[in-house]
């Protein structure tokens, strides 16, 4: 393609990408160069080189949560990926959950993002029936955070909780003891299906020797207390004892590699075909102006498998795209934002990006459709919200919207959500945000996901502040009016860049947009080992 808006748009995103690149580069470092060097010092292999062993070579591999904690916990020093690495990989030809704790990053102590982290990876293998591997090397909560990651539902004693729930689902878990595993954390490897534990640096137990000195005054080391002789000859804690790293990681390879899982593939796959067009072109498409319309069918193209759009009510409803198709030969439903201004049925002219009362009815409609013939749903999200205004009121947008979420809400088969452009409201909310249980979420470098944009926030909240300010005879000129805007509206901006969701974990990766066919592709695969259960969607006004 030679098109110039195309050629600026495409700058643009290599330059959003080389951003990613270098923030990707600089929390992979985790807790720095000195303390991976004293890492290694002790004959032990880092996180993340430890799941490069394990995993199969020249396999995919999606990493959940990269961005983890950044730019949060700055006073106690940053806490780099959440302090423990999650991927999805291969090990011995059998697509896993993996998760490593990073031990350079505080001694792998639990953070409240931690914990988020944790439970989602469980989540993940939960609702894909993924074996899970911990690689566990952690000295357990952070205690100036204690009351935040402790006691709550969603907080460290639901990680033991899920490992009880996997293991009734059949679900395999394998714990490494490859550091330290402390305290409630030493429930971990005993609640899995098999526990091993490497000689010199593994180590289990509830109550460290400093501990058990001021509790009941007895002195002891911290291998005869809970080293790797003590609990594979004398507790039997442990399965099985590994004389070094690799050597344990080669141990679950081949516990890995004897399971008999089934290979019952619930989700329709062909042989896939190429994309019409090449799909590196979609980063050339999406305009850098985020307020610029793009032709949403012509970036379909750049996804699906070439001469499989088969669009659902294509003259109707047409802020809202749906579509049947392929993608690396897997049957989906796409709902995908057009962010073309079009003209409804009545010719009145619609805006891209909105969803209209009629948009939200095919949609609701296609959405329904494909959980009855247990298709899963891709959701592309470049929305601006549901319409307003009196005319949309008054002719029942609120009603329509709610249809929409409801289906969205009520869907059992797979559904994947990637964030290329806005997310704004309670049209993220219709396009299966986080909050309506994707079994993966994905942004681009160009997502923006909040209530609305920084600029409609910034002119709402001022004005707000000014009528308060006037309301108690306080004159506001207009200089003043200028720096709350641009104040409020810098704040709000850095709140909608990827990165502060990433960082919370809103979504699980943010992804180079010439690899969604791999990355939604993986996520299928993941999703095809689980039954789709019956669809019921419940009351929906008419």
């Amino acid at each position: 393609m030679t098109d110039l808006n195309f050629n600026k748009n495409e700058d643009e995103m290599m330059l959003a990408m080389s951003k990613l690149e270098r923030k990707l580069n600089e929390v992979h470092k985790g807790g720095g160069l000195k303390k991976i060097e004293k890492h290694h010092a002790k004959g032990k292999l880092t996180a993340r080189e430890r799941i490069e062993y394990l995993i199969d070579r020249k396999s995919d591999v999606i990493e959940i949560g990269a961005f983890a904690g950044l730019d949060m916990y700055e006073e106690y020093g940053g806490c780099p990926s959440g302090g423990v690495v999650v991927v999805m990989g291969y090990v011995s030809g059998v697509q896993c959950l993996i998760v490593a704790n990073d031990a350079t990053v505080k001694a792998g102590a639990w953070f409240p993002i931690t914990g988020k982290k944790n439970l989602r990876a469980q989540e993940i293998a939960m609702e894909n029936r993924l074996p899970i591997i911990y690689l566990v090397d952690s000295a357990g909560v952070f205690l100036p955070l204690q009351d935040e990651i402790f006691p709550d539902k969603e907080h460290f004693g639901r990680i033991f909780r899920n490992n009880a729930r996997l293991s009734s689902l059949g679900i395999p878990q394998i714990a490494a003891v490859m550091g330290s595993c402390v305290a409630g954390g030493a429930y971990l490897p005993i609640m899995s299906d098999e526990a091993l534990i490497v000689e010199g640096t593994g180590s289990i137990f509830l109550a460290g020797p400093y501990l058990v000195k001021a509790a009941i005054g007895e002195d002891v080391d911290k291998e005869t207390l809970g080293g790797a002789k003590t609990h594979n000859e004398i507790s039997g804690v442990a399965d099985y004892n590994c004389a070094d790293d690799k050597s344990c990681l080669d141990k679950i390879k081949d516990l890995v590699g004897k399971m008999n899982l089934s290979s019952e593939n619930y989700l329709n796959r062909i042989k896939p075909q190429k994309p019409e067009i090449e799909e590196r072109n979609v980063i050339g498409i999406i305009p850098a102006n985020r307020s610029k319309p793009y032709d949403t069918k012509e970036l379909l193209k750049c996804l699906v498998d070439r001469d499989t759009l088969n669009f659902y009510k294509d003259d109707y409803g047409k802020t809202i795209i749906c579509a049947y198709a392929r993608i690396d030969g897997w049957s989906v439903g796409i709902v995908v934002n057009n962010r073309m201004v079009v003209k409804n049925g009545k010719g009145e002219m619609q805006f891209g990006g909105v969803i209209y009362s009629d948009s939200a009815d095919k949609a609701t409609r296609f959405i329904l459709n494909c959980n009855q013939k247990k298709i899963p749903l891709i959701f592309l999200h470049d929305v601006s919200g549901f319409m307003v205004g009196k005319r949309s009121e008054h002719g029942g947008i609120i009603k329509d919207g709610a249809k929409m979420v409801n289906a969205v809400s009520n869907s059992t088969v797979p559904k994947i959500s990637i964030i290329i452009g806005n997310s704004y409201g309670a049209g993220n909310y219709a396009m299966c945000g986080k909050a309506y249980d994707p079994r993966f979420i994905a942004a681009w470098p160009t997502a923006k996901i909040a209530v609305m944009g920084g600029e409609q926030a910034a002119k709402v909240l001022a004005q707000i502040q000014m009528s308060s300010m006037k309301a108690k005879g306080e004159e506001v000129d207009q200089n003043k009016q200028n720096e709350w805007f641009e104040k409020i509206k810098d704040r709000y901006d850095r709140q909608t860049e990827p990165y502060y969701a990433a960082a919370r974990l809103w979504v699980d990766a943010i992804i180079n947009p010439a690899e969604t066919r791999k990355f939604i592709s993986n996520c299928l695969k993941a999703s095809s080992n689980t039954p789709i259960e019956k669809f019921n969607v419940g009351v929906i006004q008419t």
